[in-house]
């Protein structure tokens, strides 16, 4: 398998999971006794992901001690924070563009440096075999929703590339927050970031509106999850949901 880098959004204030997150960034959140995010780290982690960069905004300093606990020198795995200095006031293309801004050691952005995952960090993922599948193509991760959805969906093709990430659909892949993208794709998501930002009405992009923008140029398909496999969190409702120790909050 060729080198894997991963790239972990965490810099959200997560404002619809308050109180919880007035103390406690998001992604650190516990869910049956392990951060969210560490969920993530480690189902990577076991396929392989050596190269772990964590871009963190609201309450920032709490992730640092990632860097210690899964940073190893023996086994060649590093995590690093890259800080997202605008998350208050730009929509989470920042995100994605504080990381081409990121040089990796050769001094070349770290996005289109490898195949890399790009994930929300505020998912909970019980069973790192989601991770193991072998994906040929760049992809994002998708659930089937049958029926109308108003979440973020995909709309494919008779040969399964997608042609649309966007807002409502029915009978169609739902968005769970992981992607992944060969080397040649992430170069070309990394050019087409770095034009988008700064244009008018920028402030307001998803980074997903990017990639939407430029799918004539990229080769997508969804890899198909499971239910309860990938499972995004964003209430105490949906908290309490998976974990009943927080039946307290609701």
């Amino acid at each position: 398998m060729a080198e894997e880098i991963a790239v972990l959004m965490a810099a959200g204030m997560g404002t619809r999971m308050r109180p919880l997150t007035e103390k406690t960034a998001k992604p650190l959140v516990k869910v049956k006794g392990k951060a969210m995010i560490e969920t993530v780290i480690e189902g990577l982690r076991a396929r392989g992901v050596k190269k772990f960069y964590v871009v963190t905004g609201y309450k920032g300093e709490q992730f640092e001690p990632l860097v210690k606990k899964y940073t190893d020198a023996a086994t060649g795995t590093e995590l690093k924070i890259i800080k997202n200095e605008v998350f208050e006031t730009i929509n989470n293309i920042s995100s994605i563009y504080a990381a081409c801004m990121t040089k990796d050691e050769n001094g070349e952005s770290i996005v289109g440096s490898a195949d890399m995952f790009i994930c929300e960090a505020d998912l909970y993922i019980p069973d790192p075999g989601v991770f193991m599948t072998e994906t040929e193509r760049s992809c994002y991760f998708g659930k089937m929703v049958q029926g109308y959805s108003d979440d973020w969906v995909f709309e494919q093709d008779e040969n399964g590339r997608i042609t649309r990430v966007g807002k409502q659909g029915r009978d169609v892949y739902n968005m769970v927050g992981i992607s992944f993208f060969r080397k040649e794709d992430a170069k070309i998501l990394k050019d087409a970031m770095i034009e988008a930002y700064g244009k008018p009405g920028y402030e307001d992009l998803f980074w997903d509106d990017v990639v939407n923008a430029n799918l004539d140029k990229l080769d997508l398909t969804v890899h198909p999850i499971k239910e309860n496999e990938i499972t995004e969190i964003d209430s105490c409702d949906e908290l309490a949901a998976v974990d009943p120790d927080y039946e307290k909050w609701n």
